[in-house]
């Protein structure tokens, strides 16, 4: 699934291209992926002859603001790309994808498309004077981003202090921070030194201090690669990201750890993937 390094990625791609030009047309090509409002011919009401303001982004949340013709708020589109969700900026006359789910054309003869293999991804109009948390009711349980000042050390001290989950567990819960996903976790906690089986209200307010500061430098790098390379995640146009080539640990079982060569260990929590390194990690 692409987490905020790969949605970040997205987002930056998109305010470069797609700002400020008419949305004309488009096509559902699957029903359910509207998510909101209940029919395609509401989408399509609620966007036609808007253009996009500027993509935001909250935790692996994509927000498009809309205004109208006379510059007024319009509202917004929203997306949530989820397991193999693609938001592609292409030529119209490219052959539509197998996987294509919805189609929005612009002017100036270009075309946003939405791919999407499992299906699982959604999109949703939020008409203007709504708040968007109210329509995509995921954005309600996230906790702070990564890089705002509410998410510090002492936030994790207090939020972790009565936790008997593993550590792992605990940064993949949205609820404590926003868009951390398997891949992250795995490299914020090689770079802390703490190993994913530790239980969170052990670790020491120092401890937690590293893993803060491993959570933003991990992030800061992958975002300044495109983010990772995995089968489903491209860019705008289709790119992969370069982080994988440089991982400390994810998906990296069995290859020697880059600081001290001891073989790269996987084990599952909660059904989830975790790769360490047992002597770096404690």
């Amino acid at each position: 699934m692409p987490e905020l390094p790969e949605v970040e990625t997205v987002r930056r791609g998109l305010n470069r291209v797609t700002l400020h030009q008419a949305i004309v047309g488009g096509e559902v090509l699957l029903a359910r992926t509207v998510a909101h409002p209940p029919s395609a011919d509401a989408f399509w009401a609620g966007l036609r002859q808007t253009h996009l303001v500027e993509w935001q982004r909250r935790g692996k949340y994509l927000l498009g603001q809309l205004a109208n013709e006379a510059d007024q708020p319009a509202g917004y589109l929203g997306v949530h790309l989820r397991m193999t969700g693609q938001l592609l900026w292409v030529d119209p006359t490219e052959p539509v994808q197998t996987h294509c789910r919805v189609r929005l054309f612009l002017e100036g003869n270009r075309e946003l498309r939405y791919v999407d293999q499992r299906t699982f991804g959604r999109l949703w109009w939020v008409p203007p004077g709504q708040d968007p948390a109210s329509v995509m009711t995921g954005l309600q349980s996230l906790g702070p981003e990564p890089f705002d000042d509410a998410f510090s050390p002492a936030y994790l001290k207090e939020r972790l202090a009565r936790s008997q989950r593993p550590i792992k567990n605990a940064l993949l819960d949205q609820a404590l921070v926003a868009g951390i996903g398997n891949i992250y976790a795995d490299e914020a906690l090689f770079l802390s030194g703490l190993r994913p089986t530790t239980l969170a209200h052990s670790i020491s307010l120092p401890r937690l201090k590293k893993l803060h500061q491993a959570i933003r430098d991990v992030l800061t790098t992958s975002i300044e690669s495109g983010g990772t390379t995995f089968s489903d995640y491209r860019d705008i146009y289709g790119t992969n990201g370069n982080y994988g080539g440089v991982a400390w640990v994810y998906d990296r079982e069995g290859q020697p750890c880059r600081a001290c060569q001891s073989p790269i260990h996987r084990l599952k929590l909660a059904g989830r993937s975790a790769h360490y390194c047992h002597q770096c990690q404690r």
